[in-house]
């Protein structure tokens, strides 16, 4: 069952999701060649406790960690470890957060120093994907016409897309209705609502859509062994449109890139208004 949100709540939620937004800000100072993702997970829970608020993933379903971290071939859902991150890595830092009682969920895939061109271009259409499939939240379309978008974007670049492992509604709890696939058909599944949050995040391989997973029952590695790339927002339906509750900007600020893919996503004051 779809669960809307009053305003109020989403903005208790912009909250949360902001909490995930500035400790992936924080950690782009530190994804470096010899760093642990170990160390970067001590770094995020101190930062998420500083914020009043706590780590959304340690405990759930029993995850040890506070961070999911992902290198190259892992696609989700990887364990901190001691292995020092190498220069040509990817990683996957996938953040949860629970302030005021509400989740707040997004990823975003670093590179750690220079990557190949190959790379580099499977994170740019991952990210732009995610773009598609936000355009598609929206009143008078439903769960399908999203993950169509996602797809069509990733397959038609040549790429694999997750089928097992996909999106979902977010709110007091992690993961609430609907679920959100990054594949499906234009007009099929659950309609959208004024008032519903959702975690949006496609999930896109190199080469196969194939997926495996480790004995410790959570990381899911990509079959062929090629690599992966893992971006997300958490994103509200407000006037029948979708509007962006986390942000990559901690990011770009902290990294010294300068972007406006986000400006039509964002939240309209009466400011911008005029």
């Amino acid at each position: 069952m779809i669960i809307p949100k009053s305003i109020e709540e989403i903005e208790l939620m912009r909250e949360s999701a902001l909490v995930v937004s500035r400790t992936l800000g924080v950690l782009a100072d530190y994804v470096k060649p010899g760093v642990t993702t170990l160390q970067l997970d001590k770094i995020a829970e101190e930062y998420i406790r500083s914020q009043d608020a706590v780590p959304g993933f340690l405990g759930l379903y029993d995850f040890p960690n506070t961070l999911c971290m992902s290198p190259n071939a892992q696609v989700v859902h990887g364990i901190p470890n001691d292995e020092p991150l190498k220069e040509g890595d990817i990683i996957s830092i996938d953040c949860g957060a629970v302030k005021n009682g509400y989740y707040g969920d997004h990823a975003y895939t670093f590179k750690v120093g220079e990557v190949s061109p190959e790379v580099e271009k499977l994170l740019q259409v991952t990210k732009e994907s995610l773009y598609q499939g936000i355009r598609e939240f929206k009143i008078g379309n439903r769960v399908g016409d999203v993950g169509y978008a996602i797809q069509n974007y990733a397959e038609k670049h040549g790429y694999g897309v997750v089928r097992e492992l996909v999106g979902h509604g977010i709110g007091k709890t992690m993961h609430e209705d609907p679920e959100m696939p990054n594949y499906g058909r234009r007009g099929r599944g659950k309609k959208f609502v004024e008032g519903m949050v959702v975690a949006i995040e496609p999930m896109i391989n190199m080469g196969s859509k194939r997926i495996i997973q480790l004995k410790d029952g959570w990381t899911i590695l990509t079959k062929d062994g090629l690599p992966s790339a893992h971006f997300e927002h958490d994103v509200a339906l407000v006037d029948g449109k979708p509007q962006l509750l986390s942000t990559f900007d901690y990011i770009y600020e902290a990294l010294g890139i300068s972007s406006d893919e986000e400006n039509e996503f964002k939240k309209v004051t009466n400011s911008t208004k005029a």
